[in-house]
C-alpha cells in the first residue's frame, strides 16, 4: 500500500503517535512539538492532534506513524497515514474483555 502511494508537489509530512483507533478507517494522531515561551524562553511541549484517514486500517493504538498531507475527506480529516514507522506496545485488554473470575 505504502509503495503504492505517490506524493505530489510539496506535500508535508509529519510523524505522531495513534492515540485513538476506535473508528473505522480514522485515526487521531498526536504530533508533539517544542514552543519557546515569548517572556521567558523556556521550551514547552505542545500537541496537535489530528485525524488521519488509515484506508486499510493498518494502524494500532501507540505505533508511531507518518502522515502526509492530503485533500479533505471529511470535515475534519485533511490527513493520511503514509506509514507505520515502529508498532506499539501490545495493547492492554480492556477490562470488559478480561474473563471474571
Amino acid at each position: 500500500m505504502t509503495e503504492a502511494i505517490e506524493l505530489r508537489g510539496n506535500r508535508r509530512k509529519l510523524t505522531g503517535v495513534v492515540t485513538s483507533d476506535k473508528r473505522s478507517k480514522t485515526r487521531a494522531v498526536e504530533i508533539p512539538r517544542l514552543v519557546k515561551h515569548p517572556r521567558y524562553g523556556k521550551y514547552i511541549r505542545r500537541s496537535t492532534v489530528c485525524q488521519v484517514h488509515d484506508e486499510n486500517n493498518e494502524s494500532r493504538l501507540g505505533d508511531t506513524v507518518e502522515i502526509v498531507e492530503s485533500r479533505p475527506y471529511s470535515k475534519t480529516k485533511f490527513w493520511r497515514l503514509f506509514r507505520v514507522v515502529t508498532k506499539g506496545p501490545d495493547a492492554v485488554p480492556d477490562i470488559k474483555e478480561a474473563p471474571k473470575q
